[in-house]
This record gives structure tokens, C-alpha cells and sequence, in this order.
């Protein structure tokens, strides 16, 4: 997520330079063309108004169901840090010998809060995990230059700017090993961990270490992170749909092309001047199309480890950093900082 107050320019434009090549070349050799009249009819402004409206309008929709997938998977993930929150509070104050004939040590209440506690802090990070695994339509997956830039992207502003924290953040911090070595490999590890904290619970149940009333608050809560859990992974598994994401960008290839048949006869009675002066300006007629295309196309999956994604890594880090509060524990790590103006 970008956080700082504005994109810098220079920033934007090293990130959006190599569309001005191609523009430059292709606005450039038209406009030759007509001042050596190779090229010498006009095509009306009035339908390549009415294009140029159109393919806004359609952008701006596609644009509008972009943002809405990226503000509703930070929502899911507000939820989420809501329930972990009540998850370590009701652990915290359930888990205790009232309902017991019998009473048990506070070391082992303290072991019991911490293996609930810590395996929600582990269904945390794998959770994280399982969203950042690329799926087919995602940038990094489409070959050739699209890959490579959306690779060097992850690396300089994206995920590549937390590698540090990669070993504070695995599994086998937060799971006793055997249940580690039995879950990591299941399909969905975050959806084991969940049914692990249910197994606990009905255990607890048995030896009345809590009673049917917190028994069902607690499942409750494993309830609310399935299905906030759920509405991630169809986020992260169901891509915009196809006919909205591409077409789009047809329709603004097309309006390009036609657009300085219209601009550049336009200007060629002010002379060779004009002709050249309006290179530049179809460019960033062009250019600002472009712009819109793909600020939609990477916003559509906020969970593919870039700077438009959900700060997942600095959520996991603050829950984390509360449960072990509320756990009482002295070794508590720092909350994930920004680099260079995006936090992850």
C-alpha cells in the first residue's frame, strides 16, 4: 500500500517511461508522414470524440470494480484483525478452573493460552502466504515483458522490501513442530490451523476447562475467520471478469490509433511547427489512456505482492504484536515500517 502523501512524478514516470517510447515512435512516424504528405487524408473529430468518450466511460467502470475488490479485501482484512483481537481476549479470560473439580497450574493454563494464541498468530502468516501464491491471470504468470516488469516490481516495490522479515514470519515459529510437519503440506495449511483450534477446544471442553458457553463463543469466533478467510480466497480466485479487464484495453489501443489521424491534419495549417508540435500532445492524449488502463489492471488483484496491495505483512505484525500483550510476553517484535513510501 502506498502510503506516502503523493506519487512523486519522476517515480510515476520510470515506473509508466517505457509507454512514451512506443508512443513517441508511433506519433512521431505519422506525423512525418503528413508533412511529407505520404499521409494525406483527416478523419473527423466527431467520432473520435464519441470513441474517446466511450473508452472513458468504460475505463472509469473498470477502474470503479478494481478499487471495490481492493477496498473489500481490506474490509475482510479489518475483520480479521477484529476477530484475533477477541480470539486472544476470550482465550485470555475462558481459559481458567472455574467449571473444574480439579484445579490445574497456571503454568498449564499459561501453555494452553499460548498454543491457542500462537496457532491463531501462525493461521495468520499462512493465511498471508496462501494469498501471495500467483495465480494464472496475474501479472507475473503472462510471459515476457509483462512478468519481468511485474518481477522487478515485487522486488523494488513490492514484496522484495520485507525479505528481512521472512524468518520472523514462519510457521514454525507459531506451531509445535509436530503439527507443523503434519499441516504444511495439506492443500490449505490456514484452513487446518482453524480445524486444529477446534480439535483444542473440544478438548478443553472435555476436561471442562471451559463450559458450553464459552465453548460456543470460542467456535464462534473459528467460524467468523472461515468465512472471512472465504471471502479472501475468492477475491484472490476469481479474477475480474475477463470481458471488463481486456477489453478494455482494445478499446484503448483503438482510440490511440485513430486518434492522431484526427489531431495531427488538424494542426498541419499552422505549418511544419504544428505538425511536430503535436507529437507531444498526442502522446499525452495517449499516455493518460494508457495511465487509466493500467491503474485498473493493477489495482483488479490486490494480492499479488505489489505496492497496490493490501498491507498484509504490517496487519499480520500488529495483531501479532496485541496478542503477545495480551499473552503477557516480554519479546514482542516491531511493527513493519514503510520503505521507501509503501508499506507491505
Amino acid at each position: 500500500m502506498i502510503v506516502q502523501k503523493s506519487i512523486s512524478l519522476v517515480g510515476f514516470f520510470k515506473i509508466t517511461a517505457h509507454h512514451f517510447v512506443w508512443l513517441f515512435l508511433m506519433m512521431g512516424s505519422i506525423a512525418i508522414c503528413y508533412d511529407l504528405e505520404l499521409i494525406t487524408f483527416q478523419i473527423p473529430w466527431v467520432p473520435i470524440s464519441v470513441i474517446g468518450t466511450a473508452v472513458a466511460f468504460y475505463v472509469g467502470f473498470k477502474n470503479n470494480q478494481s478499487y471495490d475488490r481492493m477496498w473489500e479485501a481490506r474490509k475482510i482484512w479489518g475483520g480479521i484483525v477484529n476477530e484475533s483481537r477477541s480470539w486472544a481476549s476470550y482465550v485470555d479470560g475462558f481459559i481458567s478452573n472455574t467449571f473444574r473439580e480439579k484445579n490445574i497450574s497456571e503454568e498449564d493454563l499459561k501453555k494452553i493460552k499460548k498454543l491457542l494464541i500462537y496457532r491463531q498468530i501462525g493461521w495468520l502468516y499462512a493465511h498471508r502466504s496462501q494469498l501471495l501464491i500467483p495465480t494464472t491471470w496475474e501479472h507475473i504468470n503472462q510471459g515476457g515483458h509483462t512478468a519481468k516488469f511485474a518481477q522487478k516490481n515485487q522486488r523494488t516495490y513490492g514484496v522484495g522490501l520485507v525479505d528481512d522479515e521472512t524468518t520472523r514470519t514462519e510457521l514454525k515459529n507459531f506451531l509445535p513442530k509436530d503439527e507443523h510437519d503434519r499441516l504444511i503440506n495439506a492443500s490449505n495449511t490456514a484452513t487446518q490451523i482453524l480445524n486444529e483450534q477446534s480439535l483444542t477446544l473440544k478438548s478443553l471442553r472435555d476436561d471442562n476447562i471451559i463450559d458450553d458457553f464459552r465453548h460456543m463463543e470460542l467456535m464462534n469466533i473459528i467460524r467468523s475467520l472461515y468465512t472471512l478467510q472465504g471471502k479472501n480466497e475468492r477475491i484472490k480466485k476469481f479474477p475480474l471478469p475477463r470481458q471488463y479487464a481486456n477489453v478494455s484495453r482494445y478499446f484503448v489501443g483503438i482510440f490511440i490509433v485513430l486518434f492522431p489521424f484526427s489531431l495531427i491534419p488538424s494542426m498541419v495549417d499552422l505549418g511544419t511547427w504544428g505538425v511536430y508540435l503535436s507529437i507531444p500532445i498526442a502522446m499525452l492524449v495517449g499516455w493518460v489512456y494508457v495511465v487509466m488502463e493500467i491503474v485498473g489492471d493493477y489495482s483488479e488483484n490486490p494480492f499479488q505482492g505489489m505496492a497496490n496491495d493490501i498491507p498484509m505483512l504490517s496487519l499480520c505484525r500488529t495483531i501479532e504484536i496485541d496478542l503477545l500483550e495480551i499473552l503477557g510476553e516480554k519479546d514482542i517484535p516491531p511493527p513493519i515500517k514503510e520503505k521507501k513510501g509503501i508499506l507491505m
